[in-house]
């Protein structure tokens, strides 16, 4: 049980980490903070916190849990701006989808006072943000990355682990380097195709009508395009060489399909169609439930 949730960012995913966290009986009381107030004011109203602060370093005040909810880029200031109340007791743990600029960032400001931080990648959300659409049940079934480093304490990794499996996580552990390698390609290189996707058809001049047509298979495959500008242009931005190792990859795949197709060569695009097929519908039965 913690005594108090300092939450900074109150949108989705800190949101709905606050409503788990109260659905699970695991804190007395969440102070919470966000840049714009009325989000602080709008999370307050729906039960999401207890009590708005007007800053980062108030919410952090009194709190043994401090959750950082905000863009990555944001990192290093929100830690400049809290770490004169950080105590050797306050877990703090952040939800960012790269991790070692976040590490970088926590290195930076907190240098020899970095024990208690737990970088966290929760490997869930949603293509729609904000407060309203916060959810206790979000992170239920869902895996969790820690990815400690050498100063991270034994004992505050291990009280992250136990509070993300209470919230009915899987956790895993991993460095900051190697989950940066594996995000670019299974999450930031198809958000980056997604959006690139919708502003190749939105820029032909027939490109409303061509959308009138699509159906369930764009629909899926384009569903994360809609995700949060914000947030994804700085994951995009700092995770920039592993995106573009992934990016040329995955350009040479492409160009490889297009010369087939050019060639008229069905033998060989059956083939690469079949291995990508098989592929996936093996990695959708060995992942049930977990994405």
């Amino acid at each position: 049980m913690f005594e108090q949730l300092g939450l900074i960012g109150c949108g989705l995913m800190g949101g709905s980490f606050a409503l788990a966290l109260k659905r699970a009986g695991l804190v007395r009381r969440i102070v919470g903070y966000s840049k714009s107030p009325s989000t602080t004011e709008r999370a307050r109203q729906l039960g999401v916190i207890d009590i708005e602060a007007p800053s980062a370093l108030l919410a952090t005040s009194g709190a043994d849990l401090v959750l950082l909810a905000i863009p990555v880029a944001a990192t290093e200031a929100t830690l400049k701006a809290i770490r004169h109340l950080l105590t050797p007791n306050t877990l703090v743990m952040d939800v960012g989808s790269t991790k070692r600029d976040v590490v970088d960032a926590a290195r930076r400001v907190l240098k020899m006072d970095m024990g208690g931080f737990v970088p966290c990648h929760p490997i869930t959300g949603r293509e729609v943000s904000g407060v309203e659409n916060a959810d206790p049940h979000l992170y239920v079934g869902k895996r969790v990355v820690l990815t400690p480093i050498e100063r991270t304490r034994t004992q505050k990794l291990d009280q992250a682990t136990t509070l993300w499996q209470a919230l009915g996580c899987e956790v895993l552990r991993m460095s900051p380097e190697a989950h940066d390698a594996a995000f670019a390609a299974v999450s930031h290189l198809p958000h980056l195709i997604a959006f690139a996707l919708m502003n190749s058809i939105t820029g032909q001049a027939h490109g409303d009508s061509f959308l009138s047509l699509a159906g369930p298979g764009f629909r899926d495959f384009s569903r994360i395009a809609a995700s949060d500008p914000q947030m994804w242009r700085d994951v995009l931005l700092a995770n920039r060489e592993e995106l573009a190792a992934q990016s040329a990859l995955f350009r040479q795949a492409l160009d490889t399909f297009d010369q087939l197709i050019a060639a008229g060569q069905a033998d060989e695009l059956e083939l690469l169609i079949n291995r990508a097929s098989h592929a996936r519908a093996s990695w959708s039965a060995a992942t049930a439930g977990k994405v």
